[in-house]
């Protein structure tokens, strides 16, 4: 296991898990503590999952894209049972997969890329 890729692509899914929680602070009527803590946890869990993963795949942004839809399932299930003005479930569920999507194509970027913390 490469420990630099771990800790690298953890810690970029925590900054992005407190980028995607100021986005969703920013609606009318302000976010449970739960909410803001579970959509933390997910976008951690996607750096995490992508530090440890062993899967080649033809190309680095493949495999973030993958695993961030994946790991966001369990939060856009979740996101099911919201009422969020604007947003219907499906729309919250398909933004919640979409955004986990771009968020682990992010963290495989700055991990593969950036830090060239590979495989």
């Amino acid at each position: 296991m490469n420990q630099k890729r771990l800790i690298v692509a953890t810690l970029a899914g925590l900054f992005f898990g407190l980028v995607c929680f100021a986005l969703a602070s920013q609606s009318p009527g302000g976010l449970p503590a739960p909410i803001a803590w579970q959509i933390i946890a997910s976008r951690t869990l996607i750096g995490f999952a992508l530090g440890i993963s062993c899967f080649k795949m033809h190309h680095w942004a493949i495999r973030g894209i993958i695993i961030g839809g994946l790991f966001s399932l369990p939060m856009a299930f979740s996101g099911l049972m919201a009422e969020v003005p604007g947003f219907s479930p499906a729309s919250m569920f398909s933004w919640t997969v979409g955004l986990g999507m771009v968020y682990g194509a992010l963290i495989e970027l700055i991990t593969s890329v950036m830090f060239k913390a590979r495989i």
